[in-house]
């Protein structure tokens, strides 16, 4: 019998702690960590993303954390092709790598491939990225109300990148650019167990509020304020840097700016849960009741039985 190469993702809303259970579930198949964050391969940005501290990222080898630089193209695509490319390696060595992390996108693209979207004719994309310069993201918003009321709903109303996507595809062909994602699945040399941890609304919104007044104690002011002349990349287009930004513009206080941030994330968080409670082979698991080895462990025996 061949051996069954495998890998646990653990998704899950901002601040659900899918670190902590990441590295337990780790420890548990001694095996490592792949990221699946859009924001913590940034080297320059780290409280601002909840990276891993250093005793965490001690305890399991992580791969895709402050890897990369703000100055780089990284988006879902380039995404796949590294994260298949590392697997490859790391499957050498072992049999099961623990994948998390909380943009979706970036997970689909690694498990199941991403979309053919049709191409959109380049003055279109010029007339978007335009008005976009000229009345920023509240336009974009508005748009995408307007023109792709689904896409508003559930994809990421906070990233002007993936907002003007959207809005050039619905422009140019006339259909979601969600309605794109119903193709084939790419076949992939592993196995799949996708795990979902929840917590409630109340108590999830709760950790995301104390995490934001961490992370301003911890220094989020300075680091945003030291990549303010990097304001214009797509990696600090991100919730926790774009508010401090107009707060040192002077356009907003600094408790307004505190207020938004925790605001936007749970808006976020939102979003996030909408993606994930979309995808049908999830396994949820409550994120306080620690119940994930045994889940885990039982859907491997799956696997194995399966491949008899």
């Amino acid at each position: 019998m061949s051996i069954i190469k495998s890998i646990i993702v653990i998704a899950g809303p901002t601040a659900v702690g899918k670190t902590a259970h990441a590295i337990e579930v780790a420890r548990h198949f001694n095996t490592v960590i792949l990221s699946a964050d859009s924001r913590q391969c940034f080297k320059e940005m780290n409280i601002g993303v909840a990276r891993p501290s250093v005793e965490e990222l001690s305890q399991v080898a992580h791969y895709f954390i402050a890897s990369h630089s703000i100055g780089e193209d990284i988006n879902a695509a380039w995404y796949e092709r590294y994260a298949l490319n590392l697997l490859n390696g790391l499957f050498l060595k072992y049999d099961t790598v623990v994948v998390t992390g909380g943009t979706g996108l970036y997970i689909k693209a690694l498990t199941e491939g991403l979309d053919a979207i049709p191409e959109v004719a380049t003055h279109i994309r010029t007339q978007v990225v335009s008005a976009y310069e000229a009345k920023g993201i509240s336009w974009l918003q508005e748009q995408l109300r307007q023109h792709d009321p689904f896409f508003s709903k559930t994809g990421e109303m906070q990233n002007p990148q993936r907002m003007m996507r959207a809005l050039e595809v619905i422009l140019g062909t006339g259909q979601s650019i969600t309605s794109f994602r119903n193709s084939a699945k790419q076949p992939r040399p592993f196995e799949t167990i996708l795990i979902g941890l929840e917590l409630s609304r109340e108590t999830l919104y709760e950790r995301i509020n104390l995490r934001v007044d961490g992370m301003m104690q911890a220094g989020q002011e300075e680091e945003a304020r030291s990549l303010l002349p990097y304001r214009h990349l797509n990696a600090l287009q991100t919730v926790g840097y774009r508010e401090l930004f107009d707060y040192f513009d002077g356009t907003i206080s600094r408790e307004e700016a505190i207020e938004q941030i925790k605001q936007n994330t749970r808006r976020y968080a939102k979003r996030q849960m909408t993606w994930f409670k979309r995808q049908a082979k999830m396994h949820w698991v409550d994120a306080e009741e620690g119940k994930i080895i045994p889940l885990v462990e039982r859907l491997m025996e799956k696997l194995v039985g399966n491949s008899k």
